[in-house]
């Protein structure tokens, strides 16, 4: 009803292709098996990073104290519907599936991505999603 919001996490390894977290969908959930970010339906009088913080926490488990945000972008497939998904840049590798909706979690160097079986919202915001982690500067968190 409100629309939807996930976040992509980014580690930049000293000297190393940034990495980004993926969420492989359970079987039962839209498109499962495929691989997107962790994230879900807005409540109401959520913002989408509250929305998209809340459950990634919920589906891969505590997120890292030390995070920047990054940028975000917003797809909109329809009039009345959209999937925000943020931009976090992280210190550490963390992660696990923590409830039903994530049969696995994997860190994927950022040109490996669209190698993996994505879920087809994912795959659409890819691109621009990619762009904001390739422009972003490495600064300390």
């Amino acid at each position: 009803m409100f629309g939807a919001a996930g976040v992509v996490f980014v580690l930049r390894p000293e000297g190393m292709t940034p990495l980004v977290m993926l969420q492989k969908r359970s079987a039962w959930a839209h498109e499962g098996g495929t691989w997107s970010c962790a994230g879900g339906a807005i409540d109401e009088g959520e913002s989408p990073y509250e929305a998209a913080l809340r459950e990634a926490g919920e589906e891969v488990g505590d997120i890292p104290l030390h995070h920047r945000e990054l940028g975000e972008y917003v797809f909109a497939p329809a009039d009345d519907w959209n999937y925000t998904t943020i931009v976090l840049e992280v210190d550490h590798l963390f992660g696990a599936s923590v409830n039903f909706e994530t049969d696995a979690v994997a860190w994927v160097a950022v040109d490996e991505v669209d190698q993996r079986p994505m879920h087809a919202g994912f795959a659409a915001a890819w691109p621009h999603l990619r762009a904001i982690i390739e422009a972003a500067e490495r600064l300390p968190l």
